[in-house]
C-alpha cells in the first residue's frame, strides 16, 4: 500500500474554527488535509491555513459543492471524506481507507458507533436506518449506515459523475457506486458529540432538509 503514496482527506467546512485544531492535529501521517471552506464567517479558513492544511474556497453553498471542490483539488489516488466538526477521530481514517488502498473495496464507509447517547440524535439515527434499509432493498448492497467518513479512488469517483451539490451527495455516491458494481465495505468507527452547533443531524430542521435532498437524488437515480 505504501506504493500508492499519500491519501488526501477532504474536509467540508462551514464555521468549524473551534473544532479544527483538534481535527487537524489528529490527521495521520501519510494523509493530507484539504479543508474546503464553504463560506465560513468565523475564521475557519485562516485557522486551517495556520495549522498547515491546504485550504480551498467554495463559494457555492452546499455539502456536495464542498465535497466536489475538494475532490477536484485532491491529487492523491485515494481520497477520504470526513466531517471536520470533531465527531470523528481522524486517527481512525486508516480503518476505513486501508480497505481501498489494499484493493479490497472500491468504496469504504465508516459505520458510526456513538460513544454517547447525545452523539447521534434519535431522529437522525432513525432516518439513517430507514435509508440504509431502502438502499439494501433496492440495490442489494448491505450497508447499515450512510456514513460521512468514507474512502474511494479519486479518478473513479470523478467518473461516477455525481451531480448533487447539497446533502444528497453521499447518497448519490453510494447509489451510483452500487449501479456500477463497486465493492462497498463498512467498518465500525467511534462517533462522538460534535464540537459546536450542528447544522444537520443535531436539528430536526437540518435533518428534514437532508431527507428532502436525498429524496430528490433517489428519484433521479431510480427513475
Amino acid at each position: 500500500m505504501d506504493s500508492l503514496g499519500p491519501t488526501d482527506v477532504i474536509l467540508p467546512c462551514l464555521d468549524e474554527a473551534e473544532a479544527l485544531p483538534y481535527v487537524l492535529s489528529r490527521i495521520p501521517a501519510g494523509y493530507r488535509a484539504i479543508v474546503v471552506d464553504n463560506g465560513s464567517t468565523d475564521g475557519s479558513a485562516e485557522v486551517a491555513a495556520a495549522l498547515g492544511a491546504l485550504v480551498v474556497h467554495e463559494p457555492r453553498r452546499g455539502f456536495g459543492a464542498a465535497c466536489h471542490a475538494g475532490l477536484l483539488a485532491a491529487t492523491a489516488d485515494v481520497v477520504c471524506f470526513l466531517d471536520c466538526d470533531g465527531s470523528f477521530d481522524p486517527e481512525d481514517l486508516p480503518k476505513v481507507a486501508d480497505a481501498v488502498r489494499a484493493g479490497q473495496a472500491d468504496l469504504a464507509l465508516g459505520q458510526r458507533r456513538p460513544l454517547t447517547r447525545d452523539a447521534w440524535p434519535p431522529h437522525a439515527r432513525l432516518a439513517n436506518r430507514l435509508l440504509a434499509r431502502r438502499i439494501r432493498s433496492e440495490t442489494g448492497v448491505r450497508i447499515r449506515d450512510l456514513g460521512p467518513m468514507r474512502a474511494a479512488r479519486r479518478e473513479e469517483l470523478l467518473a461516477l459523475g455525481i451531480e448533487d451539490r447539497r446533502f444528497g451527495y453521499p447518497l448519490e455516491m453510494v447509489l451510483k457506486a452500487a449501479r456500477e458494481g463497486w465493492r462497498i465495505a463498512e467498518t465500525d468507527v467511534p462517533y462522538a458529540p460534535r464540537t459546536g452547533k450542528s447544522k444537520v443531524t443535531g436539528t430536526v430542521g437540518g435533518t428534514v432538509k437532508a431527507v428532502r435532498d436525498m429524496r430528490r437524488v433517489w428519484r433521479a437515480a431510480t427513475r
